[in-house]
Order: C-alpha cells, then sequence, then structure tokens
C-alpha cells in the first residue's frame, strides 16, 4: 500500500475510534473537566495524531493505548460516582473564598489567587463591590460563584408577593425560510395562522431567518436583511391597556352612580379587576 494511502486508512480509522471513545467518555463541557480528564484529553488526543502520521510502527500499538487511557479514565469516573472521599481526591473540594462579607486570604494563597484575580472573576458576576459579596467560593472547576447580601440581591417577583405563572417554552416554527409543522402543531396552530402573521409583519417567508412563537401566542422573526426592521407584536401591551381601560371604567362608575348597590358592585368589580390585572401584568410586560 502507498504511504499516502496508508496515512489516509490510519486517519480514518484514528478518527472513527477517538469520536467513539468521546461519546462514551461523555460531553462535559472544557470548564468543567478535571485536571486529570484534561490530561487524559490531551493524551488521547496526541495518540491518534501519532497512529495517523507514524506509518513505521504498527496502527493498533496506537489503538490499544487510546483504550488504556478511555478505561482508566471510566474508571476513575467510576470512583468519582461512588465515592465522595474518591471523587474529593480526584477534583478536589470547594473553597470558600468570602464568608460573611470577609474575604479569607488564607483561603486565597491556598488557591494561588491573588486579590486581583478575585476582583476580576467578581466583575464577570457583575460585582464591582466586594462589601456587596456575602458568601463567594470557588468551585473545583475553578468556577467562583458569588451570593450578594441581601439589599444587593435584584428585585423578584417573589420579593414583592407576586406570582407569577410558568413561562412556556416558545418553539421555533420557521428556520432558515422553511416552516417547521411539528413545533407549530404542538403550539396549536397551523400554516394559515402562520401566513397571516407573517402578512401581518409585512414580511415574505424567504426572507425569515428564524421565527419563534412563545406560549403565548406571540410571533417573532429575525430576517435575512438585517437592514429592515420588524415591528415589534402590540397584542399584550394593547389587551394590557384595554384591562387598564376597564378598571378605569369601573371606578369611575362606582364614583358617579348614587344607588348604594350599584356603587358597590362597581366597586368590587373594580377591585377584582385590580387584582386580575395584578396577575397578568407579568407576563403582559414583557
Amino acid at each position: 500500500m502507498a504511504v499516502w494511502l496508508e496515512i489516509i486508512v490510519r486517519t480514518l480509522v484514528a478518527v472513527v475510534v477517538l469520536f467513539g471513545l468521546t461519546k462514551l467518555l461523555g460531553k462535559r463541557q472544557i470548564s468543567q473537566l478535571s485536571l486529570f480528564e484534561y490530561i487524559t484529553g490531551i493524551t488521547i488526543g496526541d495518540l491518534a495524531a501519532t497512529v495517523s502520521i507514524d506509518v513505521n510502527s504498527d496502527w493498533y500499538l496506537g489503538m490499544i493505548a487510546m483504550a488504556v487511557w478511555a478505561s482508566i479514565s471510566l474508571g476513575i469516573e467510576f470512583i468519582q460516582i461512588k465515592s465522595k472521599k474518591g471523587r474529593n481526591f480526584i477534583d478536589g473540594s470547594s473553597t470558600v473564598l468570602i464568608q460573611n462579607g470577609k474575604i479569607l486570604e488564607d483561603n486565597l494563597k491556598k488557591e494561588k489567587l491573588t486579590n486581583e484575580e478575585l476582583l476580576e472573576q467578581l466583575r464577570k458576576k457583575n460585582v464591582f463591590k466586594a462589601a456587596e459579596v456575602e458568601f463567594a467560593l470557588i468551585e473545583p472547576d475553578g468556577e467562583i460563584n458569588v451570593l450578594l447580601k441581601k439589599e444587593y440581591q435584584p428585585i423578584t417577583p417573589s420579593h414583592l408577593g407576586i406570582k407569577v405563572a410558568p413561562e412556556p417554552e416558545p418553539q421555533a416554527v420557521i428556520l432558515d425560510g422553511e416552516i417547521m409543522d411539528e413545533p407549530l402543531a404542538t403550539l396549536g396552530f397551523n400554516r394559515q395562522w402562520l401566513n397571516t402573521e407573517l402578512q401581518k409583519l409585512g414580511v415574505t417567508l424567504d426572507n425569515v431567518y428564524l421565527g419563534q412563537v412563545d406560549g403565548y401566542g406571540q410571533f417573532y422573526v429575525d430576517l435575512y436583511d438585517d437592514l429592515l426592521q420588524v415591528p415589534e407584536p402590540q397584542e399584550k401591551p394593547y389587551l394590557l391597556a384595554q384591562l387598564k381601560k376597564c378598571e378605569a371604567d369601573l371606578e369611575m362608575f362606582a364614583l358617579s352612580i348614587k344607588d348604594p348597590i350599584g356603587k358597590k358592585m362597581y366597586g368590587d368589580c373594580s377591585t377584582q379587576m385590580i387584582q386580575i390585572i395584578n396577575q397578568v401584568k407579568p407576563i403582559l410586560s414583557q
């Protein structure tokens, strides 16, 4: 066999084996890899490259070496799953860097972090003042997680006592100018509805790069032509405005009517309408 042809065959075999071993070892992200997993990935990749071009050695020896490295990695993963002590020994454990708002200098030295590096990591979490941090720790993968003090945490609907309905999953109904019938049917719509929505926006199907429908039936598009401005859907703001108008009308009736029974009825309806508006406002304001 010619050398160039042998290299092609070796490379194809190495790619297939490497792909299989990668699928076998899992699909953790680079930032989630332990030190040994990182070393294993580099070594297996180097072995695959060697098998491809080293025509003077037997190719199967490189395959055996790759399989041994993959087996060791699988064995270590099994130990990590079954034993917390083994997991702590191999991956390490989290280290507290800030506790009760106080930076722990000894732990910084232990993790070989400088105060500048700590501040840099805090800025990546949108924290620019260390005094705002209640608790921070560095995970085994090197990621720093931060808990802000109560007074610096963002306000959420739960802080205001507002119950928010679960957000239904949006569906992509147009991809690369092609209608996706399955997600469209999942939302309970059809092509006729979709074509009507496109006509409302004044765009054609072949100019739509991405079209999505959220769980409330709002249709959004991204066009191939970035210079075209697509108007935002106005159904939600319009509905919210109508509800507020109804509440204002009920309140006006309650103030203007003289009959005590009617005044009470309109007043109660106005109160109920305010409660309804408060419940749906987080959804209709999105």
